[in-house]
């Protein structure tokens, strides 16, 4: 997932040492919007860490081009505040983009910053955007991270309106359980604004700046626990209304207004989800939100995660399908539209033909005429059948010799448990961004070293983060073949279905509809047996349940696919 990442380097803001959550961010996350600020343009800087008697911080002289360690070559300078410099970068070594934060080696904060990234690089989570190098070097300090080119920064999704309940849970959902397992390694973020949550393009969010962002700006907390939580309800009560709770503007969103305090969600906007606006001011309950339930406050990412664990889970909107373009047709009762033109008046519907006296008579005539020769022509089959068989007397039949018995129907062969060769396997995800899963490994499904292993990409809980129902893989069998059962070694346990596509199907089908169940298991060795022997070219391992990995993700890992007839 780490090459598959999105955006770019956070910009700082002028927060200070204030609860994040309560101050507008004047700046975007990633630099796509910068009317306030430029890369040339040093910001004023405002930071309460900074008094009259702390020395002025000299900026290293740095340009587009410039190279760290013969290998990290400057391509973008997103922000330049306080005496460091975020920028956009190539990492030659890897040919890969990455960001990179820069300070002078005398900075005052340098020990914090390079402190905090190296304790965020080794908690290693998924969840968050990685550190990759943290090192000082010729007066420099320089902190390297991912830079995720396909994801979406939140303030971009909020300034488009108000989430869906569905995508509003995710969030809050994924963010709680994230914050919560970086706390339990004693990390906190205390800068957890929409410009440092990031989308990806599975659906998943990623937190960037974990521990470093507030290094950078010198900001503490008494209670960073506190602090995120309170982050994670004011980031809920935007998606849901998209106004930051708290009187000034921020990250692009209107405050509330002036004097009237703290309202709900479904205060503020019509047809907010009631179990998702009482959780955002138990989040926010620290700043004076009161749960209208009077629900305990949650004070910690856990208490946020157990308590989004306790609500009915919010399923995704139904797919809506609009009806094709009627376009309009010369007829009666129609209004004959031209671009450029006026619509013509409505011309009234005279009655359908039959619908006259003249035609209720003609049809009741037919219908008559029609009864009456399905009635003798009944008779007649059935005279001659009554002859036929009183012909016959009472004559038995004579059996058919064996070589004109006829067919009961298809017989369907006895398993004969011989291994049947696999052509080609594909990776299978109709649910997600594409129809494709880490295509790069799935060889290794089949190569026959239970050493090796195709995995999914991860998830944030064992249903795949609730974003889709499963997803698997295709065997080709090349051409249609017997199949008796399926075996498939995971690691870890995994559920998993066995669906076949039909026999006719001449190419491999694109949509889970294209195949049918035939069996289901569990386990580490599963072996996937229809009731009886099936026939096709295409087969299906569908994974419904993922295990966990050791870093606290959900992944499927197959090591081996084998198919008997």
């Amino acid at each position: 997932m780490a090459e598959r990442s999105t955006a770019a380097v956070d910009v700082a803001d002028n927060s200070g040492k204030k609860p994040l959550t309560a101050h507008a961010d004047k700046a975007t996350a990633d630099g796509a919007d910068r009317s306030h600020e430029t890369a040339e343009q040093p910001v004023p800087d405002t930071d309460g860490e900074r008094s009259g008697a702390e020395p002025a911080i000299t900026r290293p002289e740095l340009h587009s081009g410039h190279k760290l360690a013969r290998r990290y070559r400057l391509e973008e300078c997103i922000t330049r505040l306080d005496g460091f410099s975020s920028w956009r970068a190539v990492d030659e070594k890897l040919r890969r983009a990455v960001g990179v934060h820069i300070l002078p080696a005398d900075h005052p904060r340098t020990r914090s910053v390079l402190a905090a990234a190296r304790s965020a690089a080794l908690l290693g989570d998924p969840r968050f955007v990685q550190v990759l190098d943290a090192v000082e070097e010729n007066d420099l300090v320089y902190v390297v991270h991912e830079w995720l080119p396909d994801a979406v920064e939140l303030t971009t999704l909020l300034a488009l309106g108000p989430m869906e309940p569905h995508d509003a849970y995710q969030l809050v959902d994924q963010l709680s359980q994230a914050m919560a397992a970086a706390h339990r390694e004693g990390l906190s973020h205390l800068r957890l604004t929409p410009g440092a949550v990031l989308r990806t393009s599975t659906g998943q969010y990623r937190i960037r700046g974990l521990a470093v962002n507030a290094a950078l700006r010198g900001i503490t907390a008494e209670r960073p626990q506190r602090t995120d939580t309170e982050a994670i309800g004011a980031l809920l009560y935007a998606a849901l209304t998209q106004r930051w709770p708290y009187e000034n503007d921020a990250h692009g969103l209107s405050g509330l207004p002036k004097g009237i305090g703290l309202l709900p969600p479904d205060q503020v906007k019509a047809g907010v989800h009631r179990g998702l606006s009482e959780l955002a001011m138990r989040a926010l309950v620290n700043d004076g939100a009161t749960a209208s339930r009077q629900e305990p406050p949650c004070t910690t990412p856990d208490e946020l995660m157990k308590a989004v664990a306790a609500m009915p889970r919010i399923r995704p909107p139904e797919p809506t399908f609009a009806p094709p373009h009627e376009y309009p047709r010369p007829g009666y009762g129609r209004t004959a539209l031209h671009p450029g033109h006026a619509a013509t008046q409505s011309v009234p519907i005279p009655p359908a033909p039959l619908e006259s006296r003249a035609g209720r008579v003609l049809k009741w005539t037919v219908s008559a005429l029609l009864i009456a020769a399905l009635g003798l022509g009944s008779w007649q089959i059935a005279d001659k059948m009554l002859g036929r068989d009183n012909t016959r007397g009472s004559e038995q039949e004579a059996p058919p010799p064996d070589g004109d018995k006829k067919n009961d129907g298809p017989k369907t062969s006895a398993r004969t448990g011989d291994p049947v060769a696999i052509s080609t396997v594909h990776d299978f995800d109709p649910f997600g961004g594409d129809p494709t899963e880490n295509s790069r490994n799935i060889g290794r499904s089949h190569d026959g070293d239970p050493g090796t292993a195709w995995q999914t990409d991860w998830y944030a809980s064992r249903d795949f983060g609730r974003l889709k129902s499963g997803l698997g893989v295709i065997v080709d069998l090349g051409s249609v073949q017997q199949i008796g059962s399926v075996k498939v070694s995971f690691l870890g346990h995994t559920a998993a279905d066995l669906r076949v596509a039909p026999e006719s199907s001449a190419v491999r089908p694109t949509a889970l509809s294209g195949f049918t169940q035939v069996a289901e298991g569990s386990g580490t060795e599963v072996s996937l047996t229809p009731d009886k022997p099936a026939r096709s070219r295409y087969v299906l391992v569908w994974l419904t349940e993922l295990p966990q990995d050791f870093d606290g993700t959900f992944r499927g890992k197959i090591s081996e696919i084998k198919v008997t007839g």
